[in-house]
């Protein structure tokens, strides 16, 4: 798929893919691959919202608004579909971790195989693409999230389960959490590039960019 134009791609995903923190829609990492490639790009962002359905309302309503249950609100015809979730699950989610054996959208691991057998049946005729989540400030930390709900995984676990998971239904994975070059634990690089230790700015679409689009084009 090294020819990406006219390409239709639909982007599924949380705060990140929403643009917060940018200054400008232009620099949404999503629109710099489209003016870059000339695909045509779509965006499904929504800030807050996770994979897994919740155990109780969220602060946000539309924090509730759960990967899968937006996939009907995308184009029908994409030819690429990238998500790119999972940090929210970590960092305000309630539901449980789970296993690798769960099919409920009730536990992470199983919201994660259901999402992508709803995105397989939507788009049988497009490439599926996940991209795990990047560094976060405390991602190691283990006891309490931030709505006080018990943690027991750190960030790095959901990584390792979306990539496990994925790989089951033969999903490529960009793995952010490796090769971004993002790590905000070090001073300049989160004063460069994710200023609040979780939202990338325009210099951080940029670095996601073009590590998609290359990506994409290998594939």
């Amino acid at each position: 798929m090294a020819e990406l134009k006219d390409k239709k791609i639909a982007f599924l995903g949380d705060s990140i893919t929403e643009g917060s923190r940018v200054s400008d829609p232009a620099n949404f990492y999503w629109n710099v691959i489209g003016r870059r490639s000339g695909a045509k790009c779509f965006g499904y962002g929504v800030g807050g919202t996770r994979i897994a359905i919740q155990n109780t309302p969220s602060p946000e309503a539309k924090w509730d608004r759960y990967f899968a249950s937006r996939i009907d609100e995308m184009i029908p015809d994409a030819d690429i579909v990238v998500v790119f979730g999972g940090t929210n699950d970590f960092g305000h989610g309630d539901a449980a971790f789970g296993t690798f054996s769960d099919r409920t959208e009730h536990t992470f691991c199983g919201a994660f195989h259901l999402l992508l057998q709803k995105l397989i049946t939507r788009y049988p005729q497009a490439q599926l693409v996940v991209m795990t989540p990047l560094h976060r400030d405390s991602e190691n930390q283990l006891g309490y999230n931030e709505l006080g709900v018990r943690r027991d995984h750190t960030l790095e676990d959901y990584v390792n389960a979306i990539i496990s998971i994925s790989g089951y239904y033969g999903v490529p994975v960009l793995d952010l959490f490796r090769v971004s070059g993002l790590q905000p634990s070090i001073p300049v690089m989160k004063e460069r590039y994710m200023p609040d230790g979780l939202h990338p700015n325009d210099l951080g679409h940029q670095r996601i960019a073009e590590k998609l689009l290359g990506f994409l084009q290998t594939l």
